[in-house]
Parts: C-alpha cells; sequence; structure tokens
C-alpha cells in the first residue's frame, strides 16, 4: 500500500478527514480532553507562527493515517529536539506500512529544520506499534514521570 502513499502537510479543508483519526487517536489511549481542546489544536497544526505541524497520509485521497510533531529547543542540543507526539492509522490501514511512512516523513522534516533528535512516548501495552517503533528507532529506557495541574 505504501507505494500510492501520499505524505502531505494537511491543509484547513481537510479537518473533516482528520478529526476521526483524531478522536481515535484519543479513544485509544482512553483520553478526553476539556471542551474547545480540539479547535485550539487544529488551529495551532495550521497555525504558521506555531511549532507544531501535521502531516497526512492519503491513499488514493482518502486520509487514513496522521502524525503531529513540534520542534522546541533543548538544553542538549543547539539545534533542538522534534517530538513526534501524536501518530495513529486508521484501523483498515494497520500493517500496510502507513506508520512508518509518516515516522520517515517526520524525520526528513527534522533533518530540513538541523534537530538533532526525534523522539516520541508510547505506552507501554502498546506492542502493536512497539514493533515498528523498535525498527525504526532506538528505545532510550526512560520512565516518564508527570503531574497533572
Amino acid at each position: 500500500m505504501t507505494d500510492a502513499v501520499d505524505i502531505r502537510p494537511l491543509t484547513g479543508n481537510d479537518r473533516a478527514a482528520w478529526e476521526p483519526l483524531w478522536n481515535g487517536y484519543l479513544a485509544f489511549y482512553k483520553a478526553t480532553l476539556p471542551p474547545g481542546t480540539t479547535d485550539v489544536t487544529w488551529n495551532r497544526l495550521l497555525d504558521d507562527a506555531e511549532p507544531m505541524f501535521v502531516l497526512g497520509a492519503f491513499v488514493d485521497g482518502t486520509l487514513l493515517g496522521i502524525v503531529h510533531y513540534l520542534f522546541h529547543r533543548s538544553t542538549w542540543s543547539a539545534g533542538g529536539y522534534c517530538y513526534l507526539q501524536d501518530l495513529f492509522v486508521a484501523g483498515e490501514a494497520r500493517g500496510c506500512g502507513l506508520g512508518r511512512a509518516l515516522i520517515e516523513a517526520v524525520y526528513e522534516k527534522a533533518r530540513e529544520a538541523g534537530v538533532g533528535r526525534v523522539y516520541w512516548l508510547t505506552h507501554e501495552s502498546n506492542a502493536t506499534a512497539r514493533k515498528l517503533y523498535d525498527a525504526v528507532a532506538d528505545n532510550a529506557g526512560f520512565i516518564q514521570y508527570r503531574r497533572q495541574f
């Protein structure tokens, strides 16, 4: 399937196709967002002044996968880092290489931006995705701690 994949930035016209994938991602992680957060997220992804970006994987004109990523400074690198924040592929398209194609597209954007690292998080129980991640990146072994406010 990846031979016919078109990876490109999403535009304002893509929201109706993006939102079900975004909601699928949130459902996968059993996450709920405060009202209005999806609107803010979408607007940030399309705002040239924001360091947040979205790419979509289209097959025959249908959006089947999304990746959100952002660039940020680091105390460990003059060039900064790229955080791949969200990656989701529609259920019917999983196992066809779209996730890998989206990750590779983020790698290319990171190279173009001159950053020194692309990194991301996943839940330890996400065994299917971890098989892909183990093939395209190194597991650094860090454990995330967080406190919500």
